[in-house]
């Protein structure tokens, strides 16, 4: 419940501030295609395409169990892959500059909105709304995997494995420590790293522990040793891999002025007042 309540706040937030993101492939507009989880029954499949409702020259592929298991494997626990690829996923590619919008059905338990955008950022996914569903409870990785395919058989532009493997591991790790410190501040935790990497350029593994450890340091952020080399190992590699650190600076950087400039607009003081109303009528809602 929780999870999904501040999914609906950061993507409403996300919407009103118009965040923008500049295009890694060129696409056309308006163009859709369907990735289905390879294990979906007939009528499964039938009911999805019901709810995503796309256009008659909607593009279709599939997903399959070991292609997660390839991407994820060694990230994910193996019970959250399982046996069966049936969570699924429509792109619909959008204008340049218009930004990345993902919106999971309540049957994906997993992968949360936030983490979605934060790992298709680094992987160079952009300008997209993704609707991610699933027939039942659904850990949301087939839909994960399936996003990064489809995007390269519409655009012709492949991803790297490496930074699949990267962006997929970001993600479980901002969910994990997520549940630990709160999704807000992971995704913020990850989002300073970043900038840090992008600032400083640090060239061996030990500079980016250190790095790392004084970011946590400085959020109060209690992390145990484990989590902390898995950061290590993470951002080690993402290090070394073909990433433009300052353009993943430049974004995060962009997204909190333009939130700053938002609050402080007279839409966003209204957007807050009736956030206020809301919960406070919520609270009162639910207190006997």
């Amino acid at each position: 419940m929780y999870k999904k309540f501040f999914s609906m706040f950061l993507l409403l937030f996300l919407f009103a501030a118009n965040f923008t993101i500049s295009s890694f492939a060129d696409v056309a507009v308006g163009d859709s295609i369907i990735s289905f989880g390879a294990d979906l029954s007939e009528s499964e499949k039938d009911s999805i395409f019901k709810e995503f409702n796309p256009p008659e020259n909607v593009q279709e592929i599939v997903t399959t169990n070991a292609e997660e298991h390839k991407y994820l494997g060694g990230v994910v626990p193996n019970s959250k892959i399982g046996n069966f690829a049936i969570s699924s996923v429509m792109i619909t590619y959008t204008e340049k500059g218009s930004g990345l919008k993902v919106d999971t059905s309540d049957k994906i338990t997993y992968i949360t909105d936030e983490s979605y955008i934060n790992a298709l950022i680094t992987a160079g996914v952009e300008d997209a709304d993704i609707k991610v569903t699933s027939p039942r409870n659904a850990s949301g990785t087939a839909a994960l995997t399936g996003i990064m395919k489809a995007y390269e058989v519409s655009s012709g532009e492949v991803i790297d494995d490496s930074i699949k493997k990267a962006a997929n591991e970001e993600m479980i790790r901002t969910v994990e420590i997520g549940e630990v410190i709160g999704n807000d501040k992971a995704v913020e935790l990850f989002n300073k790293i970043k900038q840090e990497i992008a600032k400083q350029n640090p060239k061996t593994t030990e500079e980016v522990r250190d790095i790392i450890i004084i970011i946590v340091n400085n959020y109060n952020i209690n992390l145990t040793d484990e989590q902390i080399e898995q950061l290590v190992s993470l951002f080690g590699k993402m290090r070394s891999l073909d990433i433009d650190w300052n353009r993943v600076s430049n974004q995060i950087e962009d997204i909190g002025n333009k939130a700053t400039e938002f609050l402080s607009s007279e839409e966003g003081k209204g957007f807050l007042e009736n956030l206020r109303l809301f919960f406070k009528a919520l609270l009162e809602w639910l207190t006997p």
